[in-house]
C-alpha cells in the first residue's frame, strides 16, 4: 500500500508539475519558428530514445548534491532531489515529458489558425488569444498528455532507481517494489498484485481521459 500511494503522488506531482511547460514547449513547437527549432524538438524527444538509466544517471549528475543545479537548489533553496520521493517525480517527469508534449503539440497545430487571426483582428493581444481561443479548443490534447505522462510515470523504472534509488516509505514505487519482489524467494504473489493494481490504475488514467475529451467534444456539439 505504501508503494502504491508513493506511486500515485509522484505520477500526479509529475504529471501536473510539467503541464505548463508541456504547454509552453507544445505553443513553440507548433507555432513558431526559430533558429534551433529542430534541436529543440530532438532534445524533448531525446528520453525516448536514450535508455532510462542513462537519464536517471544524468539526473543525479546534474541534481545530485555535488551537481550543479543540484548543489545550488541545496545551497539557496534547501531542497534537496537525489534520494527523495521528488527526484523521483522528477525522474518522471523527464520520461513522460516527450508524451505529453507531443499530445499537445498535435492538439495545437489541429486549432484552426483562422480563429486565432479573428481574434487578433480584434484586438486581442496573442496571450489573451492563447488563453482564450488557442487553449480551449487544444483542451484534449492538454487532457490526452497529461494522462499519457501520469501513465507513464506510474510504469518508469530506470531512470528512478538509478537517481532515488528504491528506499521503502521514500522512493519505492510499484515498479521499484516489484523488481524487489522478483529478487525474494515466493514473491510471485505480490508481483501480481502489485502488477494487477499498476495495471487498473494506468487503464484508469487513459480511459478517464477519454471520457472527459469526449465529454467535452459532445458539450462544444450541442453547443
Amino acid at each position: 500500500m505504501t508503494a502504491i500511494g508513493l506511486s500515485l503522488k509522484v505520477a500526479s506531482v509529475a504529471a501536473l508539475a510539467s503541464l505548463p511547460l508541456g504547454v509552453a514547449v507544445a505553443w513553440l513547437l507548433a507555432r513558431r519558428r526559430f533558429p534551433g527549432k529542430a534541436l529543440l524538438d530532438a532534445l524533448v524527444h531525446l528520453p525516448l530514445v536514450l535508455p532510462p538509466v542513462v537519464m536517471g544517471y544524468a539526473l543525479l549528475v546534474m541534481f545530485g548534491s555535488q551537481g550543479p543545479i543540484g548543489a545550488w537548489l541545496h545551497d539557496t533553496f534547501g531542497i534537496t532531489l537525489a534520494f527523495r520521493w521528488t527526484g523521483a517525480a522528477l525522474a518522471c517527469a523527464v520520461m513522460g515529458f516527450p508524451l505529453m508534449v507531443r499530445a499537445i503539440r498535435l492538439s495545437i497545430e489541429n486549432v484552426d489558425r483562422k480563429l486565432e487571426q479573428a481574434a487578433a483582428t480584434l484586438g486581442a493581444a496573442p496571450w489573451r488569444v492563447f488563453l482564450t481561443v488557442t487553449l480551449p479548443l487544444a483542451w484534449p490534447g492538454l487532457v490526452a498528455g497529461a494522462a499519457l505522462a501520469f501513465a507513464k510515470a506510474l510504469g518508469e523504472f530506470g531512470a528512478t532507481i538509478t537517481f532515488v534509488s528504491a528506499i521503502p516509505g521514500e522512493t519505492q514505487t510499484l515498479s521499484s517494489a516489484i523488481y524487489g519482489l522478483m529478487q525474494v524467494p515466493g514473491g510471485e504473489a505480490g508481483i501480481w498484485r502489485l502488477a494487477a493494481v499498476s495495471l487498473l490504475i494506468s487503464l484508469g488514467a487513459l480511459l478517464l481521459s477519454e471520457w472527459l475529451v469526449r465529454r467535452k467534444r459532445s458539450a462544444e456539439d450541442e453547443a
